[in-house]
């Protein structure tokens, strides 16, 4: 009798806590959901109908979760039936508007949302960084920094449902969710690892850290324009036969979850790694600036060998304003610790990040051997990419393990999870450029 009345009291507490708004926002969502329902329903498969039903439970909850997604998602949901709104004025419905209308070209199509997504990103991380080196405490520049990640974040949304939207203007067999290459992966990656990272920030009540993660999210959105630009890879392409599957919904957005978490994650450690190294002077104890140097400078490198003339010469520009980026670290390093949030925090983020990211990677490889099995008539092919995706996991298991059973902590974890970068990278990246197999949708 004490069991039940307890579990009434904390599920009317937990309601109790709504107000209006919360009320609101699951209203709209519930009617948006009934209305997707009842005129896409026809082109929906029993699995995708599925998806659609639980999204909508899904999209409450995240919103009374952290309320601050309530008016990022109605802001992207109103912007982007704009956009919708704008190809089908006139009965039109053709992606030549993108070229013609004003407010798709110039903003609301999806390669000029995407765009403007790059464009923000780079200058919030211009911001963050200034606000780190401002006399005071930086605030204001590190606000501004914050609320432009936030339009990033939106401007990546509306671009990638507007372009799941352009898929089907094409052709209703070409029509799929963009989660299909690297180029829309990559966009799903940027907006991830930025809307993590700012719950964090709000979590944690420090912008600090802004200045490390999004320079992670600014690299990715310098090998995203590359890739736009040499191998025009904003065209959007049919589907190859294996990824027209249901699967593909679920699998690739909570690979991605694990991608941009481990990434968060690894930034954090290098931030706990400069703090600790603040003082130091002998240069062979700099090591983390030394790898982040070698790291950085080693990518333009690598893509520069199979790059056009132009993209030669953005890859050098690439490696310049890398070795710039280091210097000023390197420089700066003690006024960058004096800013940065305790090691308690650096360390409680790095942990959640890969906790999260850990539990959404695992769910993703789970579905991927569901996926593979219907698809290829196996669970497990030792594929370069599925080896390497259990490389990745048991990464990270062996950190949660060695942190939870032997109190984990410190210099040696956060070096753990700056290299385990390494190794992430490699299996979202560098398998598609060195190795080929089954999974090789997003060649170089």
């Amino acid at each position: 009798m004490n069991t039940a009345t307890t579990t009434i009291t904390l599920n009317e507490g937990f309601f109790s806590r709504r107000n209006w708004l919360d009320w609101l926002f699951a209203v709209l969502v519930t009617v948006g959901g009934l209305y997707a329902f009842q005129r896409y329903s026809a082109y929906m498969d029993v699995y995708e109908k599925g998806i659609l039903i639980g999204a909508v439970p899904s999209v409450i909850w995240l919103g009374w979760f952290w309320r601050p997604l309530r008016v990022l998602m109605l802001v992207v949901a109103a912007l982007a039936l704009m956009a919708i709104g704008l190809y089908q004025q006139d009965g039109a419905g053709t992606l030549a508007r993108a070229e013609t209308v004003f407010g798709l070209k110039y903003f609301l199509s999806s390669q000029s949302a995407i765009l403007w997504m790059s464009m923000l990103f780079f200058m919030s991380t211009a911001f963050y960084w200034i606000g780190m080196f401002s006399r005071g405490e930086g605030n204001t520049m590190s606000m501004i920094g914050s609320r432009i990640a936030w339009v990033a974040v939106a401007m990546a949304l509306i671009g990638t449902l507007v372009r799941w939207y352009e898929s089907y203007l094409i052709g209703p067999d070409v029509g799929h969710i963009p989660v299909s290459n690297l180029y829309e992966v990559f966009v799903m990656f940027c907006w991830m690892t930025a809307a993590f990272y700012l719950y964090y920030e709000e979590q944690y009540e420090t912008r600090s850290l802004g200045a490390f993660v999004m320079l992670v999210v600014s690299a990715a959105v310098g090998f995203l324009l590359w890739y736009t630009v040499v191998r025009e890879a904003h065209e959007i392409q049919p589907l190859v036969p294996a990824l027209k599957s249901w699967w593909m919904k679920l699998h690739v957005p909570a690979n991605f979850i694990g991608y941009g978490t481990f990434a968060l994650a690894a930034m954090v450690a290098f931030a706990y790694l400069i703090k600790m190294q603040a003082s130091e002077t002998r240069w062979y104890k700099l090591a983390p600036l030394w790898l982040l140097g070698v790291v950085l400078c080693f990518e333009p490198i690598v893509f520069r060998q199979n790059a056009t003339e132009g993209g030669s010469s953005y890859w050098m520009v690439y490696f310049g304003i890398s070795a710039l980026i280091v210097a000023a670290i390197l420089w700066g390093r003690k006024r960058i610790a004096e800013r940065l949030p305790s090691f308690e925090v650096l360390d409680d983020v790095m942990y959640k990040s890969i906790a999260v990211g850990f539990a959404f990677f695992t769910i993703a490889t789970v579905l991927g051997a569901l996926w593979a099995a219907e698809a290829w008539g196996g669970y497990w092919s030792w594929d370069p990419k599925e080896t390497w995706a259990l490389i990745v996991w048991l990464n990270y298991a062996s950190w949660l393990h060695m942190r939870l059973m032997k109190g984990l902590r410190g210099a040696i974890s956060a070096w753990w999870a700056l290299v385990g970068l390494v190794v992430t990278t490699f299996a979202f990246l560098g398998v598609n450029m060195f190795l080929s197999g089954l999974h090789s949708y997003g060649t170089l």
